[in-house]
């Protein structure tokens, strides 16, 4: 049991060695505040892969969270699913690229799925909030930061509003986070709007930057 506050976010220490991805292979962070619809982004983004014969070409890392799931979800497939003391195992054990906490939540990005597809020669697409993104990157400095932001604060707030998963008080905090987070978007290599009901076109451009990147360097190693 845990009996008293831990800091997720503390560095437990970088792993005893690093791995070269296979030449060509990237890491693409796609970040943003939450309600921005990353998920909708992602699930577009697989289904132009399945409809161009690329299906399988990338990895889409499932992210371990401590949080409950919601209706729908289903372990392993949208999230793994962990107690506090099976994520604090694999933090101690250094398994994770980035961990931190989000809305009293802990998530934490599996460092070995990153390096088993980079190795294999494939893209690998990480998910994370604002605050993880910015952890990879000192870690992977060679990684490709895409920040995805609404046409507007209000639009985003009232995202969040229709999608009714939070409280009173967590929509507060999620509404305060996120004007602190898009804040931030100059810290990323790409700036992308997901322009309300536009979420293929937000898919095609995220597509075309990933192309574009893999024009520029294709010779381009990720190490992790």
């Amino acid at each position: 049991m845990i009996d008293e506050p831990f800091d997720i976010s503390r560095d437990p220490g970088r792993p005893d060695f690093v791995v070269d991805g296979a030449p060509g292979a990237m890491l693409i962070i796609i970040s943003g505040p939450s309600g921005v619809g990353k998920d909708t982004i992602i699930d577009a983004l697989r289904r132009r892969e399945r409809e161009t014969g690329r299906d399988g070409d990338r990895h889409y890392v499932i992210t371990c969270t401590t949080r409950a799931p919601r209706n729908g979800e289903i372990d392993g497939v949208d999230y793994h699913f962990l107690t506090r003391e099976e994520f604090l195992r694999i933090h101690s054990q250094r398994g994770f690229l980035e961990a931190n906490e989000v809305h009293g939540n802990w998530y934490g990005s599996p460092r070995d799925q990153v390096r088993e597809a980079l190795v294999a020669g494939r893209d690998v697409i990480l998910k994370i909030d604002v605050q993880g993104a910015q952890v990879v990157k000192e870690q992977v400095t060679e990684a490709l930061l895409i920040f995805v932001v609404p046409p507007t604060l209000e639009e985003l707030f009232e995202r969040l509003r229709a999608r009714a998963t939070e409280t009173a008080e967590e929509l507060e905090t999620r509404q305060r986070d996120a004007a602190v987070e898009i804040a931030r978007q100059n810290d990323y290599d790409h700036v992308v709007t997901n322009e309300t009901g536009q979420v293929e076109l937000t898919a095609e451009r995220i597509d075309e930057i990933i192309a574009e990147e893999h024009q520029r360097d294709p010779e381009r190693r990720v190490r992790v």
